[in-house]
């Protein structure tokens, strides 16, 4: 089955281990292909943007969802989330969710769990700001 992708002017797009970027007009692609790991610009995380725990968690399972040997990041993974579970226990339903996407190889899935937790720390940390 074939994903139809409508890109901005100038929007990036990661497909397989190829970044893409888009002219100045837009663009609508149809992507055949069996497992081709793609991820539109809204969805990328970038070191520099990975500026919370739940945001490296995300970028780690990237890293997998991107990477033809996505077990090279196991440890980094697993080293974050059990920092998470350790100070946010709350976390803890999330990140099992994301562990059992990665454990049955469907990345992309995990991708959208980890987005749930990143919400969820947002949602943490607006209210300690609001009770200081």
């Amino acid at each position: 089955m074939a994903l139809k992708v409508e890109l901005k002017p100038h929007e990036r797009i990661i497909i397989g281990a190829s970044v893409i970027t888009n002219t100045d007009q837009r663009a609508r692609l149809l992507i055949e292909g069996d497992r081709i790991p793609i991820l539109r610009e809204k969805d990328i995380m970038t070191p520099a943007t990975a500026d919370t725990p739940a945001k490296l968690v995300y970028l780690a399972v990237q890293l997998m969802y991107l990477s033809p040997d996505p077990i090279v990041h196991h440890p980094t993974y697993f080293n974050l989330v059990r920092d998470i579970i350790m100070t946010t226990p709350s976390a803890r339903p999330f990140i099992e969710a994301v562990n059992t996407h990665i454990l049955n190889g469907e990345m992309y899935q995990a991708l959208k769990e980890a987005r749930k937790l990143i919400a969820h720390e947002e949602t943490l940390l607006t209210r300690l700001r609001q009770s200081a």
